[in-house]
């Protein structure tokens, strides 16, 4: 397991579902991953849920706002990528060929964000850390380990965030393109098979012990499963789910070094 008390810039750093339900997703995803909650009832969007992980901060949770719901937005998990300056980052994204929809601001003291889309469609968060750093635990199970960029034009996504974040790409088996941050791999573009009408989107991944355990698991607890555990090489194994009021994730199951 690794924990730390700060993040490399372009890694993903903190993971935050917006839900229908908050109480009823508490309950889905302590159940699931045996995280605890943490409730600060005075933060900017009102009750804020941080989920934990023995004491570390592994994601958060808050109730959409009504604009959101009005939109017609279903449930999600929405990813943040760790920058040193949410200003700087905001005006080059644009400048990329992406789009701000919402402009940097100050979360209280916590630090400063952004949410942009990509020229493909695909939206994501950016943070400049003040007194919270996001997650504080990774490559143990219960910990986000991974996130699946969705879209169709993977070429124009690359060439964007390679030039946003630094990150390089990778070319793997059967078209899937790794992305690496530094010297370390933290995501990639797979080959585009999404439904019509899906828009491009992240997809965010939580590591676990055993990929069918937990399926059957999530199951039970009223999970829908969008794409059954299967074999990823010799890496892993994967499964794809969305929890009781909608938001798909993934779960990762490492293979064991012989």
């Amino acid at each position: 397991m690794a924990e730390f008390k700060s993040h490399t810039s372009g890694t993903f750093c903190l993971f935050e579902l917006s839900t229908t339900d908050q109480d009823g997703a508490k309950s889905f995803y302590t159940s699931l991953f045996n995280w605890s909650c943490d409730d600060n009832p005075n933060s900017p969007v009102g009750i804020y849920t941080m989920f934990t992980l023995r004491g570390r901060d592994v994601g958060g949770a808050y109730t959409q706002f009504k604009e959101q719901t009005a939109a017609g937005m279903r449930p999600f998990w929405d990813l943040y990528i760790s920058i040193t300056s949410a200003d700087r980052t905001a005006k080059k994204a644009a400048q990329l060929g992406g789009k701000v929809i919402i402009a940097p601001f100050d979360v209280s003291t916590y630090g400063r964000m952004a949410v942009i889309r990509d020229p493909t469609g695909a939206a994501f968060c950016i943070w400049e850390a003040k007194s919270h750093i996001g997650v504080q635990t990774k490559n143990e199970p219960g910990s986000f380990c991974w996130a699946d960029l969705a879209t169709p034009h993977p070429e124009t996504a690359a060439k964007f965030y390679t030039d946003l974040f630094g990150w390089t790409t990778i070319p793997g088996d059967g078209g899937y393109l790794h992305l690496r941050n530094g010297d370390e791999f933290i995501g990639g573009i797979p080959p585009c098979h999404t439904p019509a009408g899906v828009p491009p989107h992240w997809t965010s991944y939580v590591q676990v012990k055993d990929c069918d355990e937990t399926v059957a698991r999530a199951r039970e607890l009223g999970a829908k499963i969008r794409l059954e555990p299967e074999s990823v090489g010799k890496a892993g194994r994967m499964s794809v789910l969305s929890d009781p009021q909608g938001a798909t994730f993934a779960i990762f199951e490492v293979a064991e070094r012989s």
